[in-house]
């Protein structure tokens, strides 16, 4: 999903963004989050006009949103149609473009409005592995809006959200407030920082982990994510083999047109526990696979995935030549 810190400032005249670069990032922090509040705020009718104009927009100029996901759909579903993967294509920008402005009024608007909206499957599941005391991880996928998920969870007690932060201080401000709350500690996906996971599970804690963004290259092992080798994270592998903690799927989904979402927590496989790394990362792609294509306009396919290829493959990156339209 592009960034929504990033879309609070589209439009903006060149010498106001040279003003705002000179504030201190605290400053710009807050200036993000109020311009954030405003947009969050307006109605959702006129804030889903504006996403398909952005979509449209983003298959009209080739943007690097509709390159990324069509180069991702010739990789992951090689099997469709050209006129299948047309539409999805399609359907993956509207949906993309709507969750970034999802996300602004998630961030915005209290919590308890939020999940008011929410329809809710498998929460008894996390309860009971939270009041095991055992700890547990929640693995939410970039599908659906992941934001509210983490709103639901920091409802049922405190949590500690890993998160890789941006190269801004600025924007790095900005996620704070716009994710923070009594119940939620933001870790950076960085080592030191990664350290306090462990204690947070023994503690008998909950952890949520975005578990499909790409790691760099000795993080994680090679396993097959719809039947393409990718460099999958080990941490989800670690903290549960280490630790004990039950590993759950979290996800939220869009239910409607009109700002439903629906809960669902499921159990992961045993084996993404397995000592074996790469038998654990393929047990996670596959689960993380499994929800993907519930809805795939609503998976992140406007991430690059795959650029790192296996050491000796020969592979080049896919993305290195984006293929333009026909």
């Amino acid at each position: 999903m592009p960034s929504a810190a990033s879309a609070v400032t589209y439009g903006s005249s060149p010498a106001a963004l040279f003003r705002i670069a000179r504030m201190k990032p605290d400053v710009r922090a807050r200036l993000l989050y109020v311009t954030a509040a405003t947009v969050g705020r307006l109605p959702w009718p006129l804030l889903k006009r504006v996403a398909d104009t952005l979509a449209w927009s983003w298959r009209k100029l080739n943007a690097r949103e509709s390159r990324v996901a069509r180069r991702n759909l010739e990789l992951a579903y090689p099997e469709l149609a050209p006129a299948q993967r047309a539409q999805l294509h399609a359907q993956i920008l509207r949906s993309t473009a709507r969750q970034t402005l999802e996300v602004l009024r998630t961030w915005t608007r209290p919590p308890a409005e939020n999940l008011a909206r929410l329809q809710r499957n498998g929460q008894e599941l996390y309860d009971a592995a939270l009041a095991s005391g055992r700890g547990v991880i929640v693995a939410a996928p970039h599908f659906g809006n992941w934001e509210l998920l983490n709103q639901w969870l920091s409802e049922r007690g405190p949590i500690a959200i890993v998160y890789r932060p941006p190269d801004s201080d600025a924007v790095d401000g900005f996620l704070q407030l716009a994710r923070g709350g009594d119940n939620v500690r933001q870790v950076r996906a960085e080592g030191p920082a990664v350290r306090q996971l462990f204690k947070v599970l023994k503690d008998g804690g909950a952890v949520g982990i975005l578990p499909d963004q790409q790691p760099k290259m000795g993080d994680g092992v090679f396993a097959p994510f719809f039947g393409i080798p990718a460099l999958t994270m080990t941490l989800v592998n670690r903290l549960a083999e280490r630790t004990g903690a039950t590993v759950l799927y979290g996800w939220c989904e869009r239910a409607g047109d009109d700002l439903q979402f629906a809960l669902h927590v499921q159990p992961a496989e045993p084996a993404v526990a397995d000592p074996d790394p790469v038998r654990a990362a393929t047990a996670l792609n596959a689960g993380i696979e499994r929800i993907a294509r519930r809805d795939p306009a609503q998976y992140q396919w406007t991430y690059k995935r795959y650029t790192l290829r296996p050491p000796g493959s020969g592979e080049p990156n896919p993305y290195a030549t984006e293929r333009h339209p026909h």
